[in-house]
Formats: structure tokens, C-alpha cells, sequence
């Protein structure tokens, strides 16, 4: 709990039994209430690595459901079981658990409704080993964006996150893709409610271990990323309506 607020992480898993032990043992298990994990068919042993370290909330997809599908089934469960902020973070050790702490304090005292772990902000990310074509990639897609948008954020990119609740019965997260794309529409939606959102830097590392998409899934979301960007500018300028940007049909309470 932090400020009577119950504090969930979320961990979206495909193939993580190398590193899921790892970053569950940085999790700050004092301040975090709980920790749901969900497994997006793997082919390795995650989901037993997952009950022998402890997680008591594991769902298992038996059909892969993509990355986006995974968000969703995680984000359902956390606001079933009353979560007040919801920090999805990777099991694959990409992104410090250390943050936590910061991301919880920043929503908790009702500064911001969304922080974002940006690997942009003090140069993280090159240190941090991420290809020179992904780093050109974001820098050019994140100025696209904030113009498209009318916001201005270090990255879009990242898959660090924490919400309040509110953030996330206010919007219609079911409704996005069930690719990777879902992060982007996502943020698209947060911002057109205009829900507040900070950044802090986050260290990353890039390693064998760490989940990472190919050149050609890249391209795919970049091209998915732009038709966000430019439906986002539809709506904001009136021209256009999308479903993406109406409430939830259901409010969980």
C-alpha cells in the first residue's frame, strides 16, 4: 500500500524463464501488494519458474495472444483485484524494478495519472546497447508523433508504465490491438483524455536474454505507429471519429 493505495505489478511474459527470477527478486515487495504474471503460451518453463519463486496470481494463455493480449488480460485481473496503481513492467530484466518505488510515489501523491520509464531522457539508451537503427527509429517516430499529437514525451516506445486506476477505467484499452501496436494506441488514448503524464530516465539493457523484435516486426510497427499518429490528429482536429477514443462501455469500479 502507499497512501492507503494498493499497489500491483504486472508482468507480461513470453518465453522469460531466464530472467523472470531475476527481476521478481528486485521487486519491491514491501511497498507492492501484488504481483500478476501472465504467460502468452510460452515454449519454455515460465509459468513453473513463476509458482516456485512465489507469484500467487500466474494466468496462462493457451493460445499466443500477442503482446497486446497479454496487456489486457493483466490490466483485467489488476482491476479485479482492486489495484489503485498498476506498474506493468517486463519480466525480461530490459527495465530496472528500482524505479518502482519512484513511478508508485509520483502517482500515489496525485502528481501525475501515468509515469513512464523513458530510456531516452539522460542517453540511456545507446549505453544501454539498443541498436543504432532502433535508436534512429524512436527519435524520428517520437517527433512525428509529438507533432501529430499535439504532446510532447522524450519516447513513446517504452514498456515501462505505471497508471492509476482511474487512468485505466477511463479508457477503452480492450478495444486496441493485440500487437505490439497496443502500447502506442494505448498512449494515444491517455493523451486525447488528457490524463497527465510524467517521465522519468530508466537504465535499460539490451542482451541475449532480453525480448526483442525483429527488423521486419519493427518496420510493421513503425508503419502501425504512424497510422495511430495520424488517426490520433484525425480526431483531435474533428475530422474524423474512431472507436479507440470513446469510454469504456463498462466503468470497472
Amino acid at each position: 500500500m502507499y497512501n492507503g493505495k494498493k499497489v500491483i505489478v504486472v508482468l507480461p511474459a513470453y518465453n522469460a524463464a531466464l530472467t523472470l527470477e531475476k527481476t521478481y527478486n528486485e521487486i519491491p515487495l514491501d511497498l507492492v501488494d501484488e504481483v500478476i504474471l501472465c504467460d502468452d503460451a510460452s515454449k519454455d518453463n515460465t509459468v513453473d519458474v513463476a509458482k516456485d519463486i512465489g507469484i500467487n496470481h500466474v494466468i496462462s494463455h493457451e493460445k499466443n495472444k500477442g503482446y497486446g493480449g497479454n496487456q489486457k488480460s493483466l490490466y483485467n485481473k489488476a482491476l479485479e483485484l482492486g489495484g489503485d496503481i498498476i506498474i506493468m513492467l517486463h519480466p525480461d530484466y530490459q527495465y530496472t524494478p528500482k524505479l518502482i518505488p519512484a513511478m508508485v510515489n509520483i502517482i500515489g501523491d496525485g502528481l501525475y495519472s501515468v509515469v513512464l520509464g523513458s530510456r531516452i531522457l539522460g542517453n540511456g539508451a545507446l549505453k544501454g546497447g539498443m541498436p543504432i537503427y532502433k535508436y534512429i527509429a524512436n527519435r524520428l517516430l517520437t517527433l512525428v508523433q509529438n507533432i501529430l499529437v499535439n504532446h510532447k514525451l522524450s519516447e513513446y516506445h517504452t514498456g515501462y508504465r505505471a497508471f492509476s486506476r482511474e487512468v485505466l477505467t477511463g479508457i477503452n484499452f480492450n478495444s486496441n490491438s493485440n500487437d505490439f501496436v497496443f502500447d502506442n494506441e494505448m498512449l494515444s488514448q491517455i493523451i486525447y483524455a488528457d490524463f497527465p503524464i510524467a517521465e522519468v530516465t530508466c537504465p535499460t539493457k539490451y542482451f541475449e536474454e532480453a525480448s526483442s523484435i525483429n527488423f521486419k516486426r519493427s518496420v510493421k510497427y513503425g508503419l502501425g505507429v504512424l497510422r495511430v499518429s495520424f488517426n490520433h490528429f484525425l480526431q483531435r482536429m474533428k475530422l474524423a471519429k474512431f472507436s479507440l477514443y470513446q469510454p469504456p462501455t463498462e466503468k470497472v469500479q
